[in-house]
């Protein structure tokens, strides 16, 4: 009779605790751009959003921006799970990713690429590669531009040495221009110094870094588009419930959702403020400018598929090229 009764309790007690609640988890969060600017400022309603609707189930500490870690060392932060999340370019971890390169010129809808299986494979990739779970895709329809201080006549960078990242340079080199890398933090300088003659931007964040009292002209029109996204760490990600994954993912697509409903009056306004500022268009035409911006993405898919020929052709074949 005793033995019935202590088993009973402990069954009792097993039940109880598989029914409590599991303990809220905090992840440690940072940027590779600068708190409070233009390409932050999304991820930053994000982690508000998460700890809004997470709480008693799930946190973001936000650490920072570069001050916490440089901006080309965060995808390897995530990989190696010194941060739980970030807000990154692809730009910056295609080092340990090549496939990365493939992001800036996947310029469908978040949500489409949702459903066509974009996100599925691009989720694959980074787990394999980068120990990483892709949670979301902030600026697809915000473009990059090159900006410069001196005017080319013609679509020529011979003799200018434009600040790069691994987003535009074969771009830069394929047009005649010297390819210079250096962290967003030290572009000021390098302009102000004559380093360099330009740079590669997205339309979003000059006013962020200061660089407009620098920078004389922006070539029109854009082309591929912003890469920046967020990363869990893989074993983060795993070790969360479903119902922590789930605040993050909700929030996730509503990040995403943003982009379609703000970012084209931003760019729009942004546009507007950097003539304001004294930044010049150089636009060479219509036919020109068409043959920019295809030269731009035969040369990036060429340069995808060339390091990774089986998820490059993929890639492109899911953009609908």
């Amino acid at each position: 009779m005793r033995v019935n009764v202590i088993l009973a309790a402990a069954a009792a007690f097993l039940c109880n605790a598989s029914a409590a609640p599991a303990q809220e988890v905090t992840l440690r969060a940072v940027s590779s751009f600068a708190e409070g600017s233009q390409i932050s400022a999304p991820f930053e309603r994000f982690v508000e959003k998460v700890n809004k609707e997470g709480k008693g189930v799930i946190q973001i500490n936000y650490i920072g921006g570069p001050r916490a870690i440089p901006p080309f060392e965060v995808g390897n932060a995530v990989r190696s799970k010194v941060v739980d999340i970030a807000n990154v370019a692809a730009a910056f971890y295609t080092n340990l990713m090549p496939e990365a390169d493939a992001i800036k010129l996947l310029n469908k809808p978040a949500a489409e690429q949702r459903k066509n299986g974009t996100w599925e494979l691009l989720t694959d990739i980074h787990r394999q590669k980068l120990n990483s779970h892709y949670l979301a895709r902030l600026f697809v329809s915000v473009p990059y531009h090159i900006y410069l201080n001196k005017k080319p006549e013609k679509v020529d960078f011979s003799g200018l040495k434009v600040r790069v990242t691994p987003v535009y340079r074969d771009l830069v080199q394929v047009l005649g221009g010297t390819p210079i890398t250096t962290p967003p933090g030290e572009v000021y300088t390098a302009l102000e110094r004559g380093v360099v003659d330009g740079y590669g931007w997205p339309v979003l964040g000059i006013f962020d870094l200061g660089w407009e009292k620098v920078t004389k002209f922006r070539i029109d029109p854009g082309f591929y588009s912003v890469d920046v996204g967020l990363l869990v760490n893989q074993d983060a990600w795993k070790n969360l419930t479903d119902a922590q994954r789930k605040v993050l993912t909700d929030a996730a697509l509503w990040l995403e959702g943003l982009d379609a409903t703000e970012n084209a009056e931003l760019v729009k306004t942004e546009r507007e403020r950097q003539a304001k500022a004294g930044v010049q268009t150089i636009d060479f035409g219509p036919e020109a400018s068409k043959e920019f911006v295809r030269k731009a993405n035969t040369l990036a898919w060429d340069a995808v598929i060339a390091k990774s020929p089986e998820f490059g052709k993929k890639l492109r074949a899911l953009n609908g090229e």
